[in-house]
């Protein structure tokens, strides 16, 4: 059924790119959890059917899952194999949507995220991902500008049992990344909010990306973030030099804190502090 479902869409998309040649793309229904071929649109371009898909259909230049389950990391690696780009042409349109388009352009550099319906979003997810737009808008010159693979990643906790810190890599240097859903009380020491308690207010989204700009120089964005920093290298340990928070303008960073003191718990950690959306500048340097 795949085979002859994407062997007739390669002629509709063949006889359309004769006649004005531009990317064409399928959007998958995905199968829902429990249910049985024939409960779902079994044959469409599914993960397990991408390589059926991409073989009947060539004319079609990428495939783009409709993503509305909560285990968002799980569908876009899926739909990042054997080279497919990743667009999201549907998406759930609540106050996931600001951190999961963060991390589905910083983890697979996507084309593109778009919240079902997004012409009705309201309330506090219209606020969220005003937010995050607002900081992919500033970003927009640094992700276009990378031309190696690896210099930026995207942040989101698996699920909520996730309890390890998120480990990202770059070059020699760790980052431990813990989420924090929860705005902790305004305390002088910047106490972070170990237990996800709720009960001051809604649980906020929590999320972002990381670019490296230099060997030891980083960009990161996002909301509810706490990131910590090991050396790779043995008998070292990693510094914070200095961690800005500000915002591109024009391309141009400018810097409106320079966080010192709790704002870094003394030298230990950046912080992007739950319920807003920021922007920090971060050198590191390693140290005996």
């Amino acid at each position: 059924m795949a085979w002859h479902f994407a062997y007739y869409t390669e002629q509709v998309a063949r006889a359309g790119k004769a006649e004005y040649d531009i990317p064409m793309f399928v959007n998958a229904a995905l199968m829902r959890p429990g249910h049985q071929p024939g409960q779902y649109i079994s044959a469409g371009p599914l993960p397990h059917l991408i390589d059926i898909w991409r073989a009947a259909a060539p004319s079609i230049d990428f495939i783009a899952p409709d993503i509305y389950f909560p285990n968002f990391t799980e569908w876009t690696e899926r739909y990042t194999r054997s080279g497919n780009p990743l667009f999201i042409p549907e998406a759930l349109r609540n106050e996931l949507a600001s951190v999961n388009a963060l991390y589905a352009v910083g983890e697979h550099n996507a084309m593109g995220f778009s919240p079902f319906g997004i012409e009705s979003i309201s309330g506090a997810a219209e606020t969220y991902l005003s937010k995050s737009y607002d900081i992919l808008r500033q970003l927009e010159p640094l992700i276009l500008g990378i031309k190696d693979k690896n210099a930026m990643r995207g942040f989101l906790q698996i699920s909520d049992q996730q309890r390890a810190p998120q480990q990202v890599r770059f070059g020699n240097y760790e980052m431990n990344v813990a989420f924090e859903y929860a705005t902790p009380p305004p305390l002088a020491d910047g106490v972070i909010n170990e237990s996800n308690d709720v009960s001051r207010g809604p649980r906020a989204p929590a999320g972002g990306l990381v670019i490296q700009l230099a060997e030891n120089e980083f960009v990161f964005a996002g909301i509810g973030l706490t990131i910590t920093f090991e050396s790779l290298v043995p008998n070292e340990e990693a510094g914070i030099v200095y961690a800005q928070s500000g915002f591109y303008q024009n391309g141009k960073w400018q810097t409106t804190i320079w966080n010192n003191g709790d704002q870094t718990h003394q030298g230990r950690h950046v912080r992007l502090v739950p319920g807003e959306f920021s922007i920090q500048k971060v050198k590191l340097y390693r140290y005996r």
